[in-house]
C-alpha cells in the first residue's frame, strides 16, 4: 500500500479492499470472546504517553477504536470531555460511544482539539476520506496521534499460508496488504493534517503452534475481512501445510511472530 510504485506490496486493486460487513463481524465477535489486547494495551499506553510530552491541555478528545472500555477513563484524565467510535457495535456500545466507519460517519465539525486512532484505520475500506473526515472534526492546532498495523506485519503468516495455497486446490489472498511507513507521513498531509512524524514500534511474539497465533488474531479481530478473499475453509491439507511451515521456521518448538504498530503524530493547521 506504498504510493511509490517499486515500493508496493500488492498489485493495484479494483473495487473496495475491506468487507464493511466482514469487519463490524469480527469486532464483534472479538468482544463476545473476550478480546485479546495485549498489542491494541500497547498502542494506547504508548498513546498516553506521548501525550504526557505535549504541554498543553485538551477540552475535547475523540477516541477512535476503543477494545477496552476502561479507556475512556484512561483518556477523561487528559480531556475534559471524551466521543468513541467504533466499527464494531459491541466495542461502541460496552464503551458508551457511537458505532460507524470511520470513511461514513457524520463526525461534527472542528468540535475536537484531539484524537487518538487505535487499531482500526489498517482496515478501514477508504483511509484517505477517513483521515479527511478525521481532519474535518477537528479545530485548528488540534492533535491526531494513533497507532495502526503496518510494515512488514506477520512475515511468518504470510509464509505459512504461501505454503497452504501451494498445497489447496487454488490460491486466494489470506493476509490483509499493509500501510508503508513512508507511506502514512503522505496519507496524513495528503488530507490537511502537518507536521506528520511516524515511528514503529517492532513487537515479537513466540507462538508454539500456528493455531495459537490464528486464535491471537481472532481475538485482536484482526483476520482477513479483504472482499477477495474466499468464503470457503482452506481445507485440512492446506491446514496442515501452513501448521508445518510456521514450525519449520520456527527454533526450540516456538516461531517469532513480528507486528510492526506505526506510531503516528500530526497537528490541524492554524486558524487563517
Amino acid at each position: 500500500m506504498s504510493l511509490a510504485t517499486s515500493q508496493r506490496t500488492s498489485a493495484v486493486v479494483k473495487g473496495p479492499l475491506f468487507d464493511r460487513q466482514a469487519r463490524i463481524l469480527r469486532r464483534d465477535r472479538a468482544a463476545r470472546r473476550g478480546p485479546v489486547l495485549f498489542l491494541h494495551q500497547r498502542a494506547f499506553d504508548e498513546c498516553l504517553d506521548r501525550l504526557g510530552d505535549v504541554r498543553r491541555d485538551f477540552a475535547s478528545a475523540l477516541l477512535i477504536g476503543c477494545a477496552d472500555s476502561a479507556w475512556r477513563a484512561s483518556l477523561e484524565r487528559v480531556a475534559a470531555s471524551v466521543a468513541i467510535v467504533d466499527p464494531g457495535p459491541l466495542f461502541a456500545a460496552g464503551a458508551d460511544g457511537r458505532v460507524g466507519d470511520e470513511d461514513l460517519i457524520d463526525l461534527p465539525p472542528a468540535a475536537y482539539d484531539l484524537c487518538l486512532a487505535v487499531g482500526t484505520l489498517d482496515s478501514v475500506p477508504d483511509l484517505q476520506r477517513a483521515l479527511f473526515l478525521i481532519r474535518h472534526s477537528l479545530r485548528p492546532e488540534a492533535l491526531f496521534l494513533g497507532a495502526v498495523a503496518g510494515g512488514d506485519t506477520l512475515p511468518m503468516m504470510r509464509a505459512a499460508m504461501r505454503a497452504a495455497d501451494r498445497a489447496g486446490i487454488a490460491a486466494s489472498p489470506h493476509v490483509h496488504p499493509r500501510i508503508a511507513a513512508s507511506a502514512l507521513a503522505p496519507l496524513l498531509t495528503a488530507a490537511g493534517f502537518v507536521m506528520p512524524v511516524i515511528d514503529v514500534d517492532r513487537v515479537t511474539v513466540a507462538y508454539p503452534r500456528f493455531e495459537r497465533l490464528v486464535d491471537d488474531l481472532r481475538g485482536m479481530a484482526a483476520t482477513n475481512i479483504l472482499c477477495t478473499r474466499s468464503r470457503r475453509a482452506i481445507g485440512r491439507p492446506a491446514l496442515d501445510a501452513a501448521s508445518a511451515e510456521f514450525a519449520r521456521l520456527g527454533n526450540a518448538g516456538a516461531t517469532r511472530e513480528t507486528f510492526e504498530i506505526l506510531h503516528f503524530a500530526a497537528w490541524t493547521p492554524s486558524a487563517p
